[in-house]
């Protein structure tokens, strides 16, 4: 966030503010003030003329209505009205008065400069309309000759009848009451500089006060849009701005404990997303993908940062299952075909919808789990259900076409009865041994095959075995002991390891030719020994080597059959090996022989000594 510049911040608003008020203020104090003032001092100039007036009128009203002898004795008119207003104190050095007759005619001054109109007519509105109009009045006016503002004031003279017999004209110059007021003005306005110049002063400080919590809030806000909500704004008072600094802080406190919850909340959440062997995919309610963890980009095989934003079944590829979004709730679940050409791939994808508080889809949640292993071991289920009834149905066949045959009189051929009987004695003898096979594998998977294991010297343990088969064998093999002198100690059941070398060297008796070899050899490795049988026979394809170990697989079918293998044996002891904490693989090249090897760990010391 831009740093706020002075002439932009609420400091400066609140000067200018606090000045214009200021301002306003004294604007309307002074114009009442100077209005008051003018007429105050207008009206005392006024009035001080018009009391002298009211004198000289008296006066002059005296003089007109003298009666005068004819013989021309004492004052005439104009000599007695020129007499009263030189007698007259109105400022005379300041008011020029005229006295005009009903004639128009000036009859007495006491200006000089209208000494020379003394009997002439005056043309001035204000005196005719007193004389033909009755219109006396006061006035304000620009003096022609000066320049400056005059008082005038015409006041009429009446006789005993009340008929105005004459005119005072009095012109009194007033622009000095102006000029008083214009140098009070002048002094108003410094004044009201210098108070706006502390003022100004003054308003900074007070907005500083008012502004300084409201700077601190706005760089902790800024601090708290980081995510730092460790520091705290300064309360200095207890008016309303300090209450929103104490309020301000609460809310930090609050939003601390929020955010430290909501990120402890996301942490869960994220490692509950990277430790989740199930991809989990958000999609809004327009099919955008907004959230995924790894195991949906392995899955998938896309990096999740890179599909954020893409459109959900184009990255599913479900275009052809799922034509609208919308249709997500009500897909439950979908198996997704990611193969490709020798990795099979299946994905199950389960969808659930995401509401807000009005109940408003707002988006989906796509689980997704990798299915290929549990769809192979169900497509494993199926066949073995298959292969065991094929293993069953085969012996059943037969036992029920030689009983059928001795049924229906082979029993008293007493050359075929016997060989009758003798096949369906070994087709139930194979189908005992398949079952028993069957049975304990079961027990294997269900960890319910009873183990009774314990220190056993291998090498010595290892040539009983082989002694024991060996005098059965025929006589074309041979078996080549390549064993190691010394003593070796392992953990085992003998019994079933036993049953696990009884099935290893029994194949490899099985399929070794006439003339053939056997290489019995065991090696010391770190931890534990190395165990293998080589035959000479017909060997293994290179891509079926894995097979071998799959329950009912046989590599030659129709020969194994004839052997009366159960197809059985090397899965059982792939779980014997397992059992004992072991591994089992085969080697092999077609027409050069086999190889089984396993390993058995050794026991250590510590054990030993027990």
């Amino acid at each position: 966030m831009n740093k706020v510049g002075f002439f932009r911040s609420i400091q400066l608003k609140f000067i200018i503010i606090y000045i214009l008020l200021l301002l306003l203020a004294m604007q309307v104090i002074g114009t009442f003030f100077m209005k008051k003032l003018e007429d105050e001092l207008l009206m005392n100039y006024t009035e001080s003329i018009s009391e002298r007036m009211d004198l000289l009128s008296y006066n002059l009203e005296q003089a007109f209505n003298k009666e005068r002898t004819e013989d021309g004795e004492g004052l005439t008119l104009h000599q007695e009205v020129q007499q009263i207003v030189d007698e007259i104190s109105i400022d005379t050095a300041l008011t020029s008065i005229q006295v005009i007759n009903n004639q128009g005619r000036i009859i007495g001054t006491n200006d000089s400069n209208y000494q020379k109109d003394i009997g002439k007519k005056t043309s001035q509105d204000i005196i005719d309309n007193a004389l033909f109009f009755n219109s006396f009045k006061d006035d304000i006016m620009l003096d022609e000759e000066t320049q400056e503002r005059v008082y005038v004031q015409a006041l009429p003279l009446y006789d005993k009848e009340g008929t105005v017999v004459g005119i005072i004209y009095a012109k009194a110059p007033i622009q000095t009451v102006y000029d008083q007021l214009n140098e009070i003005n002048d002094i108003f306005i410094q004044g009201s500089i210098l108070a706006i110049g502390i003022s100004a002063f003054l308003g900074i400080l007070v907005a500083r006060t008012i502004t300084k919590p409201i700077m601190e809030m706005r760089r902790q806000a800024q601090i708290m849009a980081k995510g730092d909500f460790t520091q705290k704004v300064n309360v200095y008072g207890k008016d309303e701005i300090d209450q929103l600094a104490e309020t301000f802080n609460d809310l930090n406190s609050r939003l601390k404990h929020s955010y430290a919850t909501i990120e402890e909340e996301r942490r869960k959440l994220s490692s509950v997303l990277l430790n989740m062997s199930d991809g989990v995919i958000s999609i809004d309610n327009s099919g955008i993908i907004t959230l995924t963890n790894e195991s949906a980009g392995r899955l998938i095989g896309q990096n999740p940062d890179d599909i954020i934003g893409d459109y959900f079944l184009d990255v599913l590829q479900l275009e052809d299952k799922i034509v609208d979004i919308t249709e997500l709730q009500d897909s439950g679940s979908i198996i997704i075909d990611f193969s490709e050409d020798d990795e099979p791939l299946l994905i199950r994808a389960n969808f659930s919808t995401v509401v807000d508080d009005e109940d408003e889809i707002t988006g989906f949640i796509a689980v997704l789990s990798d299915v290929t292993e549990q769809e192979k071991v169900e497509q494993e289920r199926r066949e073995f259900v298959s292969n065991v009834s094929h293993e069953l149905r085969t012996p059943l066949t037969t036992m029920k076409s030689y009983i059928e045959a001795l049924t229906e009189g082979a029993w008293q051929d007493k050359e075929i009865a016997p060989r009758f009987l003798n096949v369906a004695q070994n087709e139930t003898d194979r189908m005992i041994r398949m079952v028993n096979d069957l049975l304990q594998l079961s027990k294997l998977d269900q960890d319910e095959y009873p183990m009774h294991k314990e220190r056993t010297e291998f090498i010595g343990y290892f040539h009983h075995v082989i002694d024991r088969l060996e005098m059965n064998i025929p006589e074309q093999l041979t078996f080549k002991r390549e064993l190691p002198k010394g003593l070796f100690y392992v953990w085992i059941d003998k019994d079933k390891m036993t049953q696990v070398l009884d099935n290893i060297i029994s194949n490899a008796i099985k399929y070794s030719p006439e003339g053939g070899e056997i290489r019995l050899k065991v090696e010391q490795k770190r931890h534990h020994l190395l165990i293998s049988v080589k035959d000479e026979g017909i060997g293994i394809a290179y891509d079926k080597l894995d097979k071998i170990f799959e329950r009912f697989y046989r590599a030659d079918k129709a020969r194994s059959r004839k052997l009366g293998g159960t197809g059985l044996g090397l899965a059982i002891t792939k779980e014997l090996i397992e059992a004992h904490h072991g591994k089992i693989w085969a080697k092999s090249k077609e027409g050069k022989g086999t190889t089984i090897l396993f390993t058995l760990p050794l026991m250590n010391q510590k054990r030993r000594g027990r």
